[in-house]
């Protein structure tokens, strides 16, 4: 289940799922920083936030990844509910397979690049 957003390379903004978060996510974390954006389609600020998270990612070039996970996916919710996640959109950053930082709503690109630059990635 990993198809390309925005033209991008896959492997720098991806969607993932509970089989593929391990590795796409935690373990590719110990390499790059990863954003994991926790959204559904029928949330408003989910939708308006995707595409700050993929300007922002993409302006990176490579220092970011950002996985996307749809919570009303399969079984992506057992995920949400791992992490204590309250409401949509929530992002997660991993770095070093850890959690860093976190964030929910809608945000716009200055903020998340601030949240990123907090937590080391510029």
């Amino acid at each position: 289940m990993s198809h390309v957003h925005s033209g991008q390379p896959a492997e720098t903004i991806f969607d993932t799922d509970l089989d593929g978060f391990e590795a796409a996510v935690i373990k590719a974390s110990l390499s790059v920083p990863v954003i994991a954006d926790f959204w559904a389609e029928w949330c408003p600020p989910c939708v308006a936030l995707t595409p700050v998270l993929e300007r922002v990612t993409s302006a990176l070039d490579g220092r970011l990844k950002l996985a996307k996970i749809e919570v009303d996916d399969g079984d992506n919710m057992k995920l949400a509910g791992r992490y204590a996640l309250k409401g949509f959109p929530t992002v997660l950053l991993f770095s070093g397979g850890e959690i860093k930082g976190r964030f929910s709503g809608a945000r716009a690109g200055h903020w998340v690049k601030a949240f990123l630059a907090e937590h080391g990635v510029t």
